[in-house]
């Protein structure tokens, strides 16, 4: 028997095993099969045949190569799992040595970053006529938000006494009791205006909070959640629409046009600044697509004509 389909041979006994023995189901079989014989494929590229060759260095290559063929970290890490356990069961069974792929470790995936509707489509979104008591309550809590940067749990915490429509400012209280004092912008003092004078017509007696229910009672944050995702869809706003997405579109926004990061910071009430820093990677994508699309020797060649 040649060293190829001996190596194939091992690595059918053991997914045998776990059929048989451990009782996986034919999904999870198919998964490691697929795995494993993703990793023999580079071994064999690399000139190694023999599962016990295969040194800690060659499983390290094969993830970097899996990785540069656009494989996620969740994905390797996965493989990774299976040819752990697939050397577990040759030590065991085969005496093997040593496990090569023991301390391997697959690459993190790069940080989502979070999304974010551009002006325009902010725009759209909060620029909707009405004169409802739930309309000028649903205006005043989604201009707050974008104005202030305020997470859900700071806007329905809020108490009228954190108001200072005078001044212009609010009182939150954000993650570990922490209060912070934020400017509002005169869109957002004007929607509150509205909805001070409407407030009243929900009152069903001594009620602290700022944002009321219809009943009069403090509003729940999955309310403000369906709230802002009818109001989207009404606004034609092709997006996937939470409240979060408003808070972070505040702080790309800021950084576009301030680019003070410090200040920033304090808005968001983050305590440390790398929380921050995730926006300037949203600022220098919008700067890069801007770039690609204008600079004359960055455009494709079809876009000269």
């Amino acid at each position: 028997m040649s060293q190829a389909s001996n190596a194939e041979g091992v690595l059918e006994r053991f997914l045998s095993e776990l059929q048989s023995v451990k009782r996986y189901s034919p999904h999870t079989v198919a998964n490691y099969r697929r795995d494993l014989f993703a990793f023999l494929q580079i071994f064999r590229g690399h000139g190694k045949d023999d599962w016990r060759d295969i040194s800690t260095q060659d499983v390290r290559l094969a993830v970097a190569s899996l990785h540069q063929d656009g494989l996620s970290g969740r994905t390797l890490a996965r493989r990774l799992s299976a040819l752990r356990s697939f050397y577990t069961y040759l030590m065991r069974h085969h005496h093997y040595a040593q496990n090569p792929a023991a301390d391997v470790r697959a690459p993190k995936d790069a940080k989502a970053l979070p999304a974010t509707l551009d002006p325009e489509q902010m725009q759209r979104l909060l620029d909707e006529p009405g004169d409802s008591v739930l309309s000028l309550r649903d205006a005043a809590m989604f201009e707050l938000m974008y104005s202030s940067g305020l997470r859900l749990s700071e806007l329905v915490g809020l108490d009228v006494k954190d108001l200072q429509l005078g001044e212009g400012m609010l009182r939150v209280t954000g993650k570990g009791n922490k209060t912070r004092e934020l400017p509002m912008g005169r869109k957002a003092v004007t929607a509150l205006h509205a909805w001070m004078s409407a407030r009243t017509q929900w009152l069903q007696g001594p009620e602290s909070a700022l944002f009321l229910t219809q009943r009069g009672r403090r509003l729940s944050a999955r309310s403000v959640q369906d709230r802002l995702k009818r109001l989207a869809a009404r606004q034609g706003v092709d997006r996937n629409c939470y409240p979060h997405m408003l808070r972070h579109s505040f702080a790309s926004h800021m950084l576009e046009s301030s680019a003070d990061l410090r200040a920033v910071q304090e808005l968001l009430g983050h305590a440390d600044i790398s929380t921050t820093q995730i926006y300037t990677h949203l600022d220098f994508q919008h700067l890069a697509n801007v770039y690609d699309k204008a600079h004359p020797r960055a455009r494709k060649k079809d876009d000269q004509d």
